[in-house]
Formats: structure tokens, sequence, C-alpha cells
């Protein structure tokens, strides 16, 4: 009966722990899914010299982003090793260059990131927020 007890202890200490466990910050896609639109953004005004980005509100938005990973229970610490992580770092560019090619964007055609640029300040799309026309 002792050992039942245990156990029974032992689960009501454990399964709540495992139930708060936080999923990888790239898996919460309200943080990733805007991080990735302001580095499309990033890139494309890089690229393109008659488009700027609008950097004001990106800080803002970011910072904004980390308020929520603090509310979800994210500390500091792992907000930054993940938005310092090289494997991060890696995967968004891989998926960024993947959305530039669907749309035609080649990096030996600085003027395909300004097709594109305009096209996403027209749409007003989640990208095109980031952007202005200079």
């Amino acid at each position: 009966m002792s050992g039942m007890k245990t156990l029974a202890l032992i689960s009501v200490l454990v399964l709540p722990t495992l139930a708060e466990a936080k999923p990888p910050l790239r898996e919460v896609k309200e943080i990733d899914n805007e991080l990735y639109y302001i580095a499309i953004a990033n890139e494309i005004s890089e690229y393109c010299p008659s488009i700027s980005g609008r950097r004001l509100k990106a800080i803002g938005v970011m910072w904004d982003l980390r308020s929520k990973a603090n509310k979800l229970g994210y500390s500091d610490k792992e907000i930054r090793a993940y938005v310092e992580s090289d494997a991060e770092k890696d995967r968004m560019r891989t998926k960024g260059e993947a959305y530039l090619s669907q749309h035609g964007v080649t990096y030996e055609n600085p003027n395909s990131f300004c097709t594109l640029g305009q096209k996403e300040i027209e749409r007003n799309s989640a990208i095109g927020v980031y952007l202005r026309a200079n």
C-alpha cells in the first residue's frame, strides 16, 4: 500500500510539471512568424535601394514579442538563446530564401527584391507593414 501512496505522490508532483513544459520558442507561431516577417522585410530593404525598412516599427514589435514570450513563461535568457541561436538563424534564413525564391527573387537581380517589396507594401501584408517605399 505504501508503494501506491508513493506512486500517487510522485504523479501529483511530476504531472503538473510535465503539463507546464513550454514548447521551444520556434514552435510558438505568434512569435516565430512575426520574427520571420521582420527578417524578410529586412532582407528586402537591404537589397532594394528604393525601399527602406520601418525599423522603429520592427523594434517596437520585437519588444512586444519579448513581453508576450515573458507572459508565456519564457525567461529573457531563453528568449535571447532562441534569437541568438545559429541553428535558428540558419532555419530562418533557409525558410526566408525559399519564400524569396518562390516569388522570383534572386540575389543576382536586386530589382527582384524591389518588385516583391512593392507588392508586399501594396498588399499591406505581414511583411509589407515593415517596409516603406522611398
